[in-house]
């Protein structure tokens, strides 16, 4: 349908397998994948529905059976569906369903149109982007791709690097662990931006349907005058095209006017730099199973994360 974005592999059986090794709880209706998340110390659980199809009454009502027999507060909802195909979202219009107070998912991502020839795609990127590519080959960062344990580990070092770096929230190495190991050579791959035998940047995508998407990525704080990860980038994109793929979902953005001051803003404006099209969607929603434990759930997740952010 036009209103729909890719369908996407948090949708995608492979998904499901891996969710499941974690011991979270899957659960498919109405064509819908919904992961049933415990909560600590409780009885109590979330069910989430990531990068679904737009529900309709009937789906809704399905989902409030399996929230109630689920033992759910609520269902986070995520539809992968692009807000200017459906400018009047008929989804705010359902019962029990509210904008959600803490989306998981970015309301916002870059695709980029991989049917384009590489000429077309070069001349539409930003002159600093075209030119950071040039640099990183004239430094001779090399791209490849290798699903190896060892290159896995250098993922590892480099995530959490970076995470130390940029002091932001990741999945635990367990999770990624399991993630490769029950992904690799079915939907991921794992690429490495070499420089002087180090290791500068290393990112897993995943390749489903007709798209490919950068989840997850990491990159060295040394050597940044060799500009691999501009380098990566164009290397993967035409790993898209080799593959013959029609579109590159960079897996999130700012707003189209977005705050210089977020921490975000330099990832941000260097996806912008490839020229893809910026995408919003329709958005995250709540579907609320029970309002009083939903309404003290909203309190205490606030409480959370401004201890969190106090401790960061």
């Amino acid at each position: 349908m036009k209103n729909y974005l890719p369908a996407h592999p948090l949708q995608s059986t492979e998904w499901e397998e891996f969710r499941k090794k974690t011991g979270v709880k899957v659960i498919w209706s109405s064509g819908l994948q919904i992961t049933i998340h415990k909560i600590p110390y409780t009885s109590w659980t979330i069910g989430y529905v990531p990068k679904g199809s737009l529900p309709t009454k009937e789906m809704i009502s399905e989902l409030e059976k399996i929230g109630t027999e689920e033992k759910c507060i609520f269902i986070q909802l995520e539809p992968n569906v692009e807000k200017s195909q459906l400018p009047n979202c008929p989804i705010t219009q359902l019962p029990n369903l509210r904008l959600a107070a803490h989306p998981l998912f970015t309301k916002y991502t870059f695709i980029l149109d991989l049917t384009k020839s590489e000429e077309e795609l070069l001349k539409g990127m930003h002159p600093k982007t075209r030119y950071n590519i040039k640099v990183a080959l004239k430094h001779g960062v090399e791209i490849i791709q290798d699903n190896s344990d060892e290159a896995f580990e250098e993922y590892l070092k480099l995530t959490r690097e970076t995470t130390k770096r940029q002091g932001f929230y990741t999945h635990t190495e367990e999770y990624h662990r399991l993630m490769w190991k029950t992904l690799k050579n079915k939907i991921a791959h794992l690429f490495l931006a070499k420089y002087k035998d180090q290791t500068l940047v290393a990112w897993i995508l995943f390749v489903y349907k007709d798209t490919l998407y950068y989840p997850y990525g990491a990159s060295s704080n040394e050597h940044r005058e060799a500009m691999a990860s501009n380098l990566m980038m164009w290397e993967v994109i035409k790993f898209g095209k080799k593959l013959v793929l029609k579109k590159f979902d960079m897996w999130g953005a700012l707003s189209n006017n977005p705050d210089r001051n977020d921490s975000w803003y330099g990832f941000h404006r260097f996806k912008e730099g490839y020229a893809p099209k910026h995408i919003e969607s329709v958005g995250s929603f709540d579907l609320v199973i029970n309002p009083m434990l939903y309404q003290l759930y909203k309190i205490l997740d606030k409480i959370r994360w401004l201890i969190l952010r106090a401790k960061k």
